[in-house]
């Protein structure tokens, strides 16, 4: 007599048959697979090592003194490998020199990583290689030797002519960089300090026969992150990309004394492609950003514009120019760019565009979202006369186009201005939007919104109550009243 099995059991034990069948075939045809998703496992890790920007690790909290530093690269060496010292006294140049030139054998092999211990590491301006990472470790400070003589002399910038100082050539980067890809620098919170003391001294004192360098300057490259890391005290502009792509600063603090330190500029992307500026805190002698693409005819000449760049999560501070600007050397052109979630505190300006009769070039598709100004003397600033130029060549006929310009969710308390812009019969500004706009104001006697031969709408209501050269739409978008003043100007620089 067969036993019958109820239809559950059957089944069940018909499904356990095939899984034991399964089970070693599957194994044995998809061998390939596990092979693959090993190699995806590692690779997922070397890439998170490599991307260095990953919030949510603790690989560059702060640590203690015996902590490893983490290998990003197949392959890292110490800065004390290659007869560094660290102690503030030793010149640290050669070190370096020996150090990058080994790590620029291996570009081929995932390229190799330079530790640079705790420690205070003096040096001459030197030159980094692709597929490298430059990793500083908490109370490590790279320091750059003050006597000018020892910084390399370098071609002017195409895009600026004869120099942005003086005519000829220029004083390189403490940290430089050309024809690079994919570049790393990062750290612990490590310090790369320009002891620009002295630079802005002799600069002051017009000692100086040659334009001032950045501290670090990377030109031609792409693939670059700078990241977890402090710039302190650079002798003119602080982090200048120059005709780069795709760049990531990230988690970086740059400081500078907010008076006396003539054009420490914070971050400079000048004629740069697709970047990202985030989670960074700048307090600076000059414009904590400034975004750039060259200066009058030589700029427009080398024709590299700015573009597709977003800057988001900072807080910024400048006492003497501007938290975020763009400009005044725009003349190859700036768009598409998106600034989003800053704070802006103490400062001469919150956010500016700045160019001129003879820069030709754009700003346009430019957006402001969710800005918060803290005690600013001007808020939201557009001038169309910033009338500095290389020299007296520039084509008075080659006139910027400023258009397609919305701020949207600005506040703030603590202004004197909040809204100054300035445009002229020559260069008219178009196309500007205001939206949800309530900045609280110290000066109440003059109009504190002002404007000058600037053409586009409010949506909405705002606080202050905007000028008259602009049209008005309520919440849903629909026109309430349109202008009929948008060449009215009622500028006053001395509010």
């Amino acid at each position: 007599m067969v036993e019958t099995l109820p239809v559950g059991r059957f089944q069940l034990q018909q499904q356990r048959l095939e899984l034991k069948r399964w089970i070693p075939a599957f194994l044995s045809s998809h061998k390939t697979l596990f092979v693959l998703l090993w190699i995806a496992a590692f690779g997922s890790v070397f890439f998170w090592q490599w991307n260095i920007g990953g919030s949510g690790f603790s690989i560059f909290a702060k640590v203690g003194p015996g902590r490893p530093m983490p290998k990003m690269r197949p392959f890292a060496f110490n800065l004390t490998d290659f007869g560094g010292v660290g102690d503030g006294v030793a010149d640290e140049t050669a070190a370096f020199g020996r150090a990058i030139l080994a790590i620029s054998k291996f570009g081929k092999r995932g390229g190799a990583q330079l530790n640079v211990p705790p420690g205070k590491w003096l040096t001459a301006p030197f030159n980094l290689t692709s597929h490298m990472t430059l990793f500083l470790a908490e109370d490590a400070e790279i320091l750059g030797i003050q006597d000018e003589k020892r910084w390399a002399l370098m071609p002017p910038l195409p895009s600026y002519g004869y120099g942005r100082e003086h005519n000829g050539s220029r004083y390189g980067s403490l940290i430089h960089g050309q024809n690079l890809r994919d570049l790393v620098i990062t750290g612990h919170n490590g310090t790369i300090n320009g002891q620009g003391q002295s630079w802005w001294k002799k600069y002051r004192q017009k000692l100086l026969n040659h334009s001032r360098g950045p501290l670090v300057q990377i030109m031609w490259s792409s693939d670059i992150v700078i990241s977890d890391i402090t710039l302190r005290d650079s002798p003119f502009w602080t982090f200048h990309p120059y005709d780069c792509k795709n760049v990531t600063v990230r988690n970086v603090t740059i400081l500078a004394p907010i008076f006396e330190a003539p054009n420490t500029d914070g971050i400079d992307p000048d004629s740069c492609e697709d970047m990202v500026i985030e989670d960074c805190y700048i307090s600076v002698g000059d414009d904590a950003v400034a975004i750039k693409s060259g200066w009058d005819q030589y700029g427009i000449a080398y024709g590299r514009p700015s573009r597709n760049i977003l800057i988001r999560n900072l807080i910024v501070r400048s006492m003497v120019s501007a938290g975020i600007s763009i400009g005044s050397e725009m003349s190859g052109g700036v768009s598409n760019v998106t600034v989003e979630n800053a704070v802006v505190w103490s400062s001469r300006r919150a956010v500016r565009i700045k160019t001129a009769v003879g820069r030709g070039g754009y700003v346009r598709d430019i957006t402001y979202r969710n800005l918060t100004f803290d005690n600013a003397r001007v808020g939201i600033v557009i001038k169309t006369d910033y009338n500095e130029h290389p020299d007296d060549d520039f084509d008075r006929k080659a006139l910027p186009i400023i258009r397609d310009i919305s701020f949207t969710e600005i506040h703030g308390h603590g202004v004197r201005v909040p809204v100054r812009i300035h445009g002229s019969e020559d260069i008219p500004i178009r196309n500007v939007t205001f939206r949800d706009i309530s900045i609280g104001i110290t000066y109440k006697k003059k109009h504190i919104f002002q404007c000058a031969f600037v053409e586009g709408r409010v949506i909405g209501t705002i606080f202050p109550a905007p000028c008259e050269n602009l049209d008005r739409y309520d919440e849903e978008e629909r026109l309430v009243k349109l202008s009929a003043a948008q060449n009215v100007t009622d500028i006053d620089y001395d509010i």
